[in-house]
């Protein structure tokens, strides 16, 4: 959610009901539509209530999921890092190539694959370099104790990889199903319509606008909320790969440390050459 226009939909969707409030209170009786006004209080706070636990509940399940993706994220880049490692002891022939798809898996977390997150366009596409790994490691034929050690920690590390992944795409798509958002749409409607019934002619202007503008802006603020959880990977706070940038520099320092030309088949963006 962008932070612009989240202020532009905020300023907007309270003028449009302060400006209503407004002409209904110039033909509304004194003291408001309601006769008894302490049981319209009442029942008021019943749909209040209502309304703020089912969107507290939904809000701790949003942001539930946005803390599994940015794990998800945190974790699959430390895989990344921790199978580069592991490659060197493949054998000779499997090493360098599967070395070189691992940071290209990572270059492409970073550029293609992120910018598909953001532009919610990714689904649930496979990573291409996730499958050339497959291949790689499949056709490897270890022979030594440390190679068959290795081959099978590589397995181990694959699976906590992919598991990872699946947690950070997890919330690329929405997980709030329609008939939440349906439901929560109704009940704001239904506690906007309640508010102009408070509308008193005998009240001040500002006193009026306050009451209705408060309302609005409380509910509109976290319906907003609501959406940046729902969708972690565009606007404002939005969830970065930092980790795998990082794991990218890790990689690449190590790489040098250890003294491997490595040539990666792909370009800056994980792209294959």
């Amino acid at each position: 959610m962008n932070v612009l226009w989240g202020m532009l939909v905020l300023i907007g969707v309270t003028a449009v009901t302060v400006s209503t409030m407004l002409f209904v209170r110039r033909r509304a009786p004194e003291g408001s539509y309601f006769s008894d006004g302490d049981r319209a209080s009442g029942v008021f706070g019943v749909l209040a209530t209502g309304f703020s636990v089912l969107l507290a509940f939904i809000i701790f399940l949003a942001f539930q999921s946005y803390d599994e993706s940015r794990s998800g994220a945190e974790e699959e880049a430390t895989t990344v890092a921790q199978q580069v490692e592991t490659a060197q002891f493949l054998p000779s022939k499997t090493s360098p190539e599967v070395t070189g798809e691992l940071v290209c898996y990572a270059r492409s977390v970073v550029g293609t694959e992120w910018r598909s997150l953001e532009a919610g366009t990714l689904g649930n596409g496979l990573n291409p370099w996730g499958a050339a790994m497959f291949h790689t490691i499949k056709a490897a034929d270890p022979k030594s104790a440390t190679e068959q050690s290795a081959y099978d920690r590589w397995m181990d590390q694959t699976m906590a990889r992919e598991q990872a992944r699946n947690q950070r795409i997890h919330g690329a798509t929405g997980i709030i199903p329609m008939p939440l958002w349906l439901a929560l749409y109704l009940i704001t409607t239904v506690i906007f319509a309640y508010m102009l019934f408070f509308a008193d002619r005998a009240e001040r202007v500002a006193t009026q606008a306050m009451l209705m503008g408060s309302v609005t802006v409380v509910v509109t603020t976290s319906l907003l909320l609501l959406v940046f959880f729902d969708r972690p990977y565009g606007g404002f706070g939005k969830l970065r790969p930092t980790a795998m940038e990082r794991t990218v520099s890790l990689i690449n320092s190590e790489l040098r440390v250890a003294g491997i030309d490595l040539q990666p088949p792909c370009d800056a963006d994980g792209n294959a050459r």
